[in-house]
């Protein structure tokens, strides 16, 4: 059992989103498991191999929560949604999901029942990662509830009412927290892409399209996303972080916060948000003035994921000086924008890199907070 109170630490200073790079070894393993070539158990033992020398490095670095790298995963999204009763994956037919220069393989989600949460294998995925944190707090992350609305498919003929469908969803989410809390999960985070889509006039114009009514989106996201919240204990830290598409390097919407920052910040009850600051694309800071509740945490993203350049560290820490007109300082901490791998292709940067960006983190958030 965690011996410290995760609700008064995490997230912390220094943090990080979570994903990590894959090593080539477990990547060849999972493409030779994929081809039957190697059995599950075998893949199973190198996951297990690679994760436990992950999180001695990033113990190493000073970190003081650690994850799994989501390295028994192929998208950080598709792997948790699937294994949610009721829904199931297929490809699609279409093109995939666009990027700036990239283009994610056809690959979707969709309802075929009821959704609910049972036994999960993400469970087990957490029990590893705790076993083996050691002193450190042991973080899981998952996708919101948003996404499976925003990336799968909801038939019709399954939910003809889609209130019903986003009632069973965040009751599903409810299930999910408290399983995750009762296995000893003190720190979880719910990753979003939905809230930066509504950010972007381009995403807006897409999703009218599609007939959908980005204030009303919003405000239903923001229902499900508290409903899954309801009576979470007091010594869980849920977070969420809001990304802009984060897939080799390549990323999809752009747009300030300011659409969504009343909504966002001022009803969505997570205890802290990790937002995206490494580029122009974010916008100025002057949407967190809605960040008023004074236990709610902003981790500024100001550390890019997407090469491996280290950032000027007075530059860094300006911005942070920047950010507190509108939050106070002891609410805010640093992080990259994004993980490393949000699909297990992983950004344009190598390893030794990637380490070396949450170095620099740690190293930044000692000198601003000691």
């Amino acid at each position: 059992m965690i011996a410290m109170s995760s609700k008064k630490l995490a997230p912390f200073h220094a943090d990080h989103v979570g994903s990590l790079l894959r090593p080539e070894i477990l990547k060849e393993a999972r493409h030779r498991y994929q081809h039957g070539q190697l059995s599950p158990d075998l893949l199973t033992e190198l996951e297990n191999q690679e994760i436990r020398r992950i999180i001695g490095r990033q113990q190493e670095l000073g970190l003081s929560s650690v994850t799994d790298g989501e390295f028994r995963r192929a998208y950080w999204h598709f792997d948790f949604l699937e294994g949610l009763e009721g829904v199931e994956s297929f490809d699609t037919e279409d093109n995939g999901i666009h990027f700036q220069g990239q283009t994610l393989q056809s690959h979707s989600i969709r309802v075929v029942k009821r959704v609910d949460f049972g036994r999960h294998p993400m469970l087990q995925h957490f029990l590893f990662l705790q076993e083996n944190a050691g002193p450190a707090l042991p973080k899981m992350t998952i996708p919101s509830p948003s996404m499976l609305h925003f990336r799968g498919k909801v038939g019709e003929g399954v939910y003809p009412d889609l209130d019903v469908f986003f009632s069973d969803l965040g009751r599903a989410y409810q299930k999910a927290i408290r399983a995750f809390y009762d296995l000893g999960c003190r720190y979880l985070q719910l990753d979003d892409t939905s809230w930066a889509y509504l950010c972007s006039t381009e995403q807006r114009a897409e999703l009218e399209s599609r007939g959908w009514d980005p204030e009303t989106v919003q405000r239903l996201y923001a229902r499900t996303i508290n409903q899954a919240l309801q009576d979470r204990p007091e010594d869980l830290t849920v977070t969420m972080h809001i990304c802009r598409g984060n897939f080799r390097s390549a990323w999809i919407a752009s747009g300030g916060y300011e659409p969504v920052a009343e909504t966002l910040f001022g009803t969505v009850n997570v205890d802290a948000f990790f937002l995206e600051y490494d580029s122009e694309r974010a916008g100025g800071f002057e949407p967190l003035r809605f960040a008023q509740r004074s236990d709610l945490k902003i981790v500024l993203g100001l550390v890019t994921s997407k090469s491996g350049a280290l950032e000027d560290a007075d530059q860094i820490k300006r911005r942070i000086d920047e950010a507190s007109r509108y939050v106070d300082g002891d609410r805010l901490a640093l992080s990259p924008q994004c993980g490393f791998a949000s699909t297990e292709e992983g950004n344009l940067l190598t390893e030794e890199e990637q380490w070396a960006k949450l170095s620099h983190v740690v190293r930044i958030a000692r000198d601003v907070w000691g």
